[in-house]
């Protein structure tokens, strides 16, 4: 049992570090914003800011996944599942897990070949820049490795439990749902 503590305080903590570091992302695309209106300003050039900014959005977008899961603050359709009887909503939700989980490592396995080949090939961005681009694609395939693991994490979850680890955050929902 204590492994299974150990693991489970691991897996949290993985995917609030991610939720951090695409909040960072976020701080980063701020800073580069600012940094190249004030080169504008100046009559400098910021070569690559804006490939720069992409690059980061991406990476925050992916890295915030599991995190976001684990909040509730992904999309679920949870009228038809309150509506089901206890077995056949926990058999759904099973079900609906299973499906993005496997979706979701399908995903990562050509994440994975996508930045192998990019490093393979040494495939640089055609922007000013000239940024090697698996380093840009690199925190796409963490995120989706964690999205991953965190959908199957809730599919196991749901399997043995009876119930998914989804927290409900009332205080963010708006007062119409």
């Amino acid at each position: 049992m204590a492994f299974l503590r150990g693991l489970r305080r691991g897996l949290d903590f993985i995917y609030l570090a991610a939720g951090v570091a695409a909040a960072l992302c976020l701080i980063a695309i701020l800073l580069l914003i600012v940094l190249q209106m004030l080169a504008r300003w100046t009559g400098e050039v910021f070569p690559g800011a804006p490939d720069y900014a992409g690059y980061t959005m991406a990476a925050a977008s992916f890295l915030a996944f599991a995190n976001a899961l684990n909040r509730g603050s992904h999309i679920r359709v949870s009228l038809l599942l309150n509506a089901l009887p206890e077995k056949a909503s926990r058999w759904l939700d099973a079900w609906c897990f299973l499906i993005g989980a496997a979706i979701t490592w399908y995903f990562v396995y050509y994440c994975f070949r996508f930045v192998y080949w990019s490093w393979k090939f040494n495939d640089v961005s055609q922007g000013q820049d000239r940024t090697a681009l698996w380093i840009p694609q690199m925190p796409l395939l963490v995120g989706s490795i964690i999205l991953a693991i965190a959908l199957t994490d809730h599919l196991l979850y749901v399997v043995f439990r009876g119930t998914h680890r989804i927290e409900r955050d009332l205080a963010d929902q708006s007062s119409g749902e």
